[in-house]
C-alpha cells in the first residue's frame, strides 16, 4: 500500500509539478538575454508566480517519494516503473496545457506504457 502511494506521488504529483512549472514559464515567456541582470529579472518574475511555487512543491513531493520508495524497492524496478510519468505528462499536457500530441509521439507513449507493463509483470 505504501509503495502505491509513493508511486502515485512520483508519477502523478511530480509530473503535475512539471506541468505547473511549464504553465508558469509559458506565462512569462521565453528568455533571450542571459546576462546576469536580465536573467535575475526573469527569475524574480518566475518566483512571483503561484504556479512556480505549486510546481516546486509538487516536484519536491515527487522527489522525496522517490527517495522513500528506493529505501525498500529495487532501483531496477522503481526507475522503469516511474517512466509512467512520461505517459501522465504527455496526456496531462494535452488536457491541461492544450498541447498537440503527434501520432509519432503517441506511439512513443505507447511504447513506454508497454515497457512499464513488462517491468511490472517481471516483478509480480
Amino acid at each position: 500500500m505504501l509503495a502505491a502511494v509513493l508511486f502515485f506521488f512520483i508519477i502523478v504529483v511530480g509530473t503535475g509539478g512539471e506541468m505547473c512549472i511549464s504553465y508558469a514559464m509559458k506565462g512569462i515567456g521565453e528568455i533571450h538575454d542571459f546576462r546576469p541582470k536580465p536573467l535575475l529579472h526573469f527569475v524574480s518574475r518566475a518566483l512571483r508566480l503561484p504556479w512556480t511555487w505549486a510546481g516546486i512543491t509538487l516536484m519536491a513531493l515527487g522527489f522525496f517519494s522517490l527517495v522513500g520508495i528506493l529505501s525498500f524497492e529495487p532501483v531496477s524496478f522503481v526507475v522503469p516503473f516511474s517512466a509512467l510519468g512520461y505517459v501522465v505528462g504527455a496526456l496531462g499536457s494535452r488536457v491541461f496545457l492544450k498541447e498537440r500530441i503527434t501520432a509519432l509521439r503517441l506511439l512513443g507513449i505507447a511504447v513506454v506504457a508497454i515497457g512499464v507493463t513488462l517491468v511490472w509483470f517481471s516483478k509480480h
